[in-house]
């Protein structure tokens, strides 16, 4: 069959669900209101005063005699769950927290209690009554402090040890970035609607199976019963993949009442109701030869988790096995349970973490050297991946050097730390490399075709952010042959085919695929109904030989012969044709990633130690590009993301009682216009038609990763001192950036 023209991929179009989404008529989690007799009943959770210890005694009299109040439940009232296995929803090894099954306080802002009230202000006031008694302990927060525990993921290649002892040229680091969280624009928020044995749930997810298949787990009912619906995601960033226990409790809530329930999290409530990342201790030992070419390489990496679950990030380990060629390499990574609450997967998870130890090293092994940074890295560039000696399926990362460093104008830098001023100014520029694993996972999704001309395409995918309503829609319109006016993409509701978490940078490639699949079908279906139509300006033409263009079928060579989807359909007395799309991913042989390079320049005062990045560029390996605007709106908040990390984003927990200091957006600063500069990303040409039919590899999470260590690289660069905590904050700098002369 003919090559299907293609038009809305590749092409820089706006959201199609932007005016929606501008005009407020974009429905959120918080937004539904559920039709009922009573109307929508509202929870507010009682989060513990504690960090760890026993509930002892609770007093809901007060809150109980307040108007408006319909019920108060905790462990000493609610209903017992059976809390069955469900290790298909993100869930972690250990057992997850089970709400109001027991007195026991795990850290501090567990949910010991929720108030439930016919308004809002009811259930807040009500929930500020609820007297709490506890016996308290000593909680354990510390990562620098507490032992680790269980047996550690080691990896090793060659002799590590000797190869060090061997080495003319040796480096021990240790870096401690600090625990991040999301801070989404949209706080979590579910609304619980019970009819009879069934629920209804409109929740703020990244993927409606989690929350469906948790809650039949908790409340021992068939999944079947439950339909999940989200079709709008305020930005989640990871923190939305799993089913947290506030869902638990807000259908438990919905149930215990009889009433449709409403709960969201208040933006404190974010900070310890959800996961975050965790903080981390990265020792690093490495050895070279005197051309910078690594001989050895250890980590070393401790990362809090909590007491009751095991988080560990794959990733974290990854690029210390693959990124540059290294003979000999052992890594260790233990967790470190505290009194905490569960961490979880944020953008990039685990390689953007890995990124600043490894990326710094680099630099710090360049410095001493005295060979320019990118310079060291093309000298460590491996042929293969040599954690698996797999060849790659494509790896343009020489390609994003050399066009990084040409369009930021890396010749014109002085190599020399803290040699370029501005006033009272330190100039630096640094640079760091990315990557990120090309995940893909089966994907279905449903395309029907309607008489009129005009297409439907159906997945239970996402959409958090990265433009899946315009990016599907783009792929289906070309596929169909339409314009992009005419196909509509929806999402976000279990009874939509099943469609895998929308993270992980899998989407695109898994339920793009589906997509692609789908639309194929049924053109094709479209193309044997118009071929065996005697009736048809086609009738016993090759298959081969039609296209699709604007709703139209025709010949390749004679545009002149054909007729639109609408004259076949109506001619045949047909509704609609339908398809159903289904991807899986196949077995490779190859090293499947996405790559890129990171340049920044920061300007640092020289009395204050104030940091302020002036601009920045991305360039990326990252496969076809589907849509450029939505490509640029990933990369550039990446950016935004990544200043965040290296220079401001700190979660800062009092280990007297495991409180966090700044559970709110005064205290834990993210960037905010003034400090998002001058930010451009370049794609570098390419599919990998290895990875999935689109030939895409993913963009979301490689574009975050190599931010944080281009900047702390630069800063480096500006002082000629090395921080190799994050995130580097005047305060870190004061001690080591001397007075100007």
């Amino acid at each position: 069959m003919s090559p299907q023209p293609q038009a809305a991929v590749g092409a820089p179009l706006s959201r199609v669900d932007g005016r929606l989404k501008v005009t407020g008529q974009a429905k959120y989690a918080a937004d539904h209101e559920p039709s009922g007799s009573q109307g929508v009943a509202h929870a507010v959770v009682v989060d513990s005063s504690i960090g760890r210890g026993l509930v002892t005694g609770i007093d809901t009299r007060a809150a109980e005699a307040q108007p408006g109040v319909l019920k108060v439940l905790h462990h000493r009232n609610a209903p017992k769950l059976p809390y069955g296995p469900n290790p298909g929803s993100l869930n972690l090894p250990g057992e997850r927290l089970r709400v109001f099954q027991d007195g026991q306080v795990r850290f501090h802002g567990q949910p010991v209690a929720v108030v439930v009230a016919t308004t809002l202000e009811t259930a807040q006031h009500a929930a500020s009554l609820v007297k709490i008694d506890y016996d308290a302990e000593q909680p354990h927060t510390d990562l620098a402090e507490a032992a680790a525990a269980g047996e550690p993921r080691t990896y090793t290649r060659g002799d590590a040890e000797a190869a060090l002892r061997d080495a003319p040229v040796r480096l021990e680091m240790t870096y401690r970035p600090a625990r991040n969280h999301h801070n989404a624009m949209e706080p979590h928020a579910t609304v619980a609607q019970w009819d009879g044995d069934k629920l209804a749930l409109w929740d703020k997810t990244q993927w409606v199976q989690s929350p469906r298949d948790e809650l039949a787990a908790n409340f021992g009912i068939p999944a079947e019963n439950i339909r999940v619906i989200s079709p709008f995601v305020g930005g989640a960033f990871g923190n939305a993949a799993r089913a947290w226990p506030h869902i638990t409790i807000a259908a438990l809530a919905a149930r215990e009442t009889g009433r449709p329930v409403k709960l969201v999290l208040t933006r404190r409530q974010l900070y310890f109701g959800v996961g975050y990342r965790p903080s981390y201790e990265y020792k690093v030992r490495l050895g070279s030869d005197l051309r910078g070419r690594l001989t050895a390489m250890t980590h070393d990496v401790r990362a809090e988790t909590s007491s009751y679950e095991t988080f560990t990030e794959r990733g974290v380990i990854m690029p210390g096995q693959m990124l540059y060629t290294t003979p000999n390499v052992a890594q260790t990574h233990r967790t470190v349970p505290l009194d905490v609450n569960t961490p979880t997967p944020m953008r990039g998870p685990g390689y953007s973490t890995a990124a600043f130890p490894l990326e710094s090293a680099m630099d710090e092994l360049a410095a001493k050297l005295g060979i320019d940074p990118i310079e060291l890295r093309l000298r460590n560039e491996p042929d293969n991946d040599q954690s698996s000696g797999r060849p790659f399926s494509t790896r343009r990362l020489r390609e994003c050097y050399t066009v990084g460093a040409r369009e930021f104008g890396w010749s014109r830098r002085n190599p020399k730390p803290r040699s370029t001023r501005d006033g009272d100014w330190l100039i630096g520029t640094g640079m760091a490399t990315a990557l990120y694993d090309t995940l893909r996972l089966p994907g279905q999704a449903s395309v029907r075709l309607d008489a009129d001309g005009t297409a439907l395409v159906e997945s239970s995918t996402s959409d958090m952010g990265p433009g899946t309503y315009t990016s599907m829609t783009q792929v289906a319109a070309d596929a169909l042959g339409l314009a992009v006016h005419n196909v509509t993409f929806r999402l976000g509701d279990t009874n939509m085919p099943t469609a895998p978490l929308h993270g992980g940078s899998l989407t695109m490639a898994s339920v793009g695929s589906a997509v692609q699949d789908g639309c194929d079908k049924l053109r094709r279906q479209a193309i044997e109904l118009a071929l065996g139509d005697s009736r048809s300006p086609l009738y016993g033409a090759a298959a081969d030989d039609v296209v699709v263009r604007a709703g139209r079928l025709h010949l390749t060579d004679n545009p002149a012969r054909g007729e639109t989807y609408r004259q076949l359909l109506t001619r045949n007395n047909r509704a609609y044709l339908e398809a159903m799309g289904t991807w899986s991913p196949s077995q490779s042989r190859s090293s499947m990633y996405a790559y890129g390079a990171v340049f920044a320049e920061v300007a640092v005062d020289a009395r204050l130690g104030l940091v302020r990045v002036r601009r920045m560029l991305g360039v990326f390996d990252a496969g076809r590009i589907i849509s450029p605007k939505l490509a640029d709106s990933q990369a550039l908040g990446a950016m935004t993301g990544g200043i965040g990390a290296a220079l401001l984003e700190h979660t800062i927990t009092d280990h007297r009682d495991g409180r966090i200091v700044n559970a709110n957006l005064a205290d834990y600063l993210v960037p905010v216009n003034a400090d998002v500069p001058d930010l451009k990303a370049i794609y570098v040409d390419g599919r990998d038609d290895e990875a999935d039919p689109l030939g895409v590899k993913g963009l979301g999470e490689v574009v975050l990763v190599g931010v944080a260590p281009a900047i702390a690289n630069a800063v480096f660069h500006a002082t000629g001192r090395r921080v190799r905590e994050l995130p580097i904050t005047a305060e870190s700098l004061l001690s080591t950036v001397p007075e100007s002369p």
